[in-house]
């Protein structure tokens, strides 16, 4: 029995030593031929074929260790030819949000087989096996199947036939959904989105807040009123028209802090004790809520979902889009301890809640907007980029025939064709990965261009390379563009330059978001605070102001009349909400009688200079009256001067 066990064990070595030298060989003439097939030399090997390789290399790879090592080489090509193009996976076309090491599947299209090879190549050979390996893993994965091929690019030179144009049929007017007729105050603008039933919804969750967590302490939680509520936001409006470095400033009594208005309108305890109680949801809806922490059932918004919608549907309701909308997203500023928190590296404000924001790319009116909650939640599954797309898209509620703008965050092919099916036309920016971009040398204002079905690929050299995608555009129809060029002796002249259109309408029309966050942020009322949600009650007031500002612009403009500055438009919202001032104090300010008689006079020697605005129609003028000390204008198209005194006069006669 042991003579014959060590034969057997003789001839299982044998055949494993003439395995091993056999290997290498193998191994190069497999690699010969998927070299050849990748190059299109000859037909890819059958998958049959593969896989019975498969099956009788299985010994080979369990009698090996080192096969594993060379497969990794194979994996990590560094070539950066290649590089370009193999990072336009499927992947980059849904991206997600927060960073992810993607898996690489390049040795797939190579070498399908599993099996580990037992050769110690030089580092030159597996660079070339490596090399091999990625550029067959980018020849796959490219969208486009002549990705590589510059044939199908065409010059400006080549005709392209013009899409056929959306025709615009939108589900309500575009504009203020409003009496055009209507004359409103900044208060009434404001509490289209903070309405009464708002409001009472507002004081009754803090009031039962504050009783519940001050239940048993020495101060009981003393219940505040609507009016109460509305002081409070005008003195968060107001702290956004004047910046303090701590809150408690406001309320301090020394010569530097003197500011009598924040006193005249609430206490600073009363005001720092609404803030410790504010709450936007419901406490027992929240005690619920707790319950199902880390079940499907967690609702993570449910202390915000009241406001939330509340607000949604107000800016919906409030005003309909013109034809070009554009989708981008906005950041809300925290540092708190919250899942919802999202760090984003090439944005102005880089850590903060994320919300993806539609807006109208005339006036910025933020029309529609949600909150990122992480892609557990994402409905369509296709990537972020994907999914808020199409749920701010609504076609039921917007109508047909809308241009949408999108940045290359967005952009992607069936992003674009899903959206022509439901009759919204799209143009954005491509990222260059994404189309087999070669970074050739070429003259400034040349374009290029190819179309797949529907699509049209636009490639545009300015300073640097601009990428276009677009399903409403023509390649090229005879703009130009100026710039300020450096010509050879070094001198600087203006020239013009061919442009796309989808370059110039994407330049126009792709700003609403960034729009809106400028009027949100030049006099912002957010300030820090240790619970997340009191963050966004913030931004939503935030929301609700500059909003109700475009609406009493857009107001303005159908009723010819000059509307206020958003400044202007704040300070009277404050005076309206805290009680303090007019019902509505408009630019035209009441008239105030006067005795004696009215002189005109210069204000300075010379009419030019120093001159002011009028009080009835705010254009500069050189003249006041002596008596009334009012800038008035008096000349024979304007004679503002009487038609004040005539005001004046019938207000003594009252």
């Amino acid at each position: 029995m042991d003579k014959t066990t060590n034969t057997e064990r003789c001839d299982i070595k044998e055949e494993q030593d003439e395995a091993i030298i056999l290997r290498p060989a193998l191994k190069k003439k497999k690699r010969d031929e998927t070299e050849e097939c990748v190059n299109g030399n000859m037909e890819k090997p059958d998958e049959n074929d593969e896989v019975i390789d498969l099956e009788e290399s299985s010994d080979e790879s369990a009698a090996s260790s080192v096969d594993s090592i060379e497969e990794e080489m194979f994996l990590d090509g560094l070539d950066p030819l290649l590089d370009r193009f193999s990072d336009a996976s499927d992947e980059d076309w849904y991206p997600e949000s927060t960073p992810r090491k993607k898996k690489r599947s390049g040795l797939s299209s190579v070498s399908p087989s599993p099996a580990k090879s037992c050769r110690s190549g030089s580092p030159a050979s597996a660079q070339r096996g490596k090399r091999k390996g990625r550029q067959s893993s980018a020849s796959r994965s490219l969208p486009f199947s002549l990705s590589f091929s510059e044939q199908k690019w065409k010059n400006s030179d080549e005709p392209d036939v013009e899409p056929t144009q959306p025709r615009f049929r939108p589900k309500n007017t575009p504009g203020p959904q409003l009496i055009s007729t209507a004359t409103c105050s900044p208060l009434q603008y404001f509490e289209l989105f903070f309405s009464k039933s708002v409001l009472q919804k507002l004081v009754e969750h803090t009031n039962a807040y504050g009783a519940m967590h001050l239940e048993g302490k020495k101060k009981p939680w003393e219940n505040i009123s609507i009016k109460d509520l509305k002081s409070f936001i005008a003195l968060v409006i107001y702290m956004g028209l004047l910046k303090c470095f701590k809150l408690s400033d406001y309320w301090k009594k020394s010569d530097l802090y003197r500011l009598p208005y924040p006193a005249k309108i609430m206490t600073g305890k009363k005001f720092f004790s609404m803030c410790a109680g504010l709450h936007i949801s419901d406490p027992k809806v929240d005690a619920e809520n707790d319950k199902k922490r880390g079940t499907p059932e967690y609702d993570r918004l449910c202390k915000i979902k009241p406001l939330y919608q509340d607000i949604r549907d107000a800016c919906r309701a409030s005003f309909h889009p013109f034809q070009n909308i554009s989708i981008d997203e906005r950041m809300v500023a925290s540092k708190a301890r919250n899942g919802l928190k999202q760090y984003m590296k090439n944005k102005p404000t880089k850590w903060g809640y994320k919300l993806f924001v539609l807006a109208d790319s005339l006036c910025a009116y933020t029309w529609d907007f949600f909150i990122y909650e992480g892609k557990v939640n994402l409905q369509e599954g296709k990537g972020i980029s994907y999914d808020s797309v199409m749920i701010l898209a609504n076609e039921r509620l917007l109508g047909s025939g809308y241009k949408l703008f999108v940045d290359n965050f967005y952009t992607s092919p069936k992003l674009f064709r899903d959206l022509l099916r439901k009759k919204i036309w799209a143009c954005g920016t491509v990222r260059a990965n994404r189309i087999g971009h070669s970074k050739a040398q070429a003259p400034r204002g040349n374009i290029r261009w190819f179309r797949e079905d529907d699509l049209l690929f636009v490639e545009w050299k300015d300073k640097r390379d601009v990428l276009m995608c677009s399903t409403f555009h023509k390649a090229f129809n005879g703009d130009s563009i100026k710039r300020n060029v450096k010509g050879a002796e070094g001198v600087w002249a203006i020239q013009d330059f061919p442009v796309p259109p989808a370059v110039l309408d994407y330049n126009k029309h792709m700003g609403g978001v960034d729009l809106s966050d400028a009027l949100i942020g030049y006099y912002t009322v957010l300030h820090k605070t240790k619970k997340w949600y009191r963050s966004f009650f913030y931004h939503f007031v935030d929301i609700a102001v500059v909003n109700a500002f475009i609406l009493h612009q857009q107001m303005a403009k159908m009723n010819n009349q000059k509307p206020l500055s958003q400044k202007a438009f704040r300070e009277a919202l404050v005076a309206e909400l805290a009680g303090t001032g007019p019902l509505y104090a408009s630019a035209q300010e009441r008239p105030v009688p006067a005795t004696g008689s009215h002189l005109p006079k210069y204000l300075n020697g010379d009419s030019t200079f120093g001159r002011r605005k009028c009080k009835i129609c705010r254009l500069k003028t050189p003249i006041m009256c002596a008596t009334c000390e009012v800038h008035l204008c008096f000349v024979p198209k304007r004679d503002c001067y009487s038609k004040w005194h005539e005001l004046t006069d019938e207000s003594d006669t009252e």
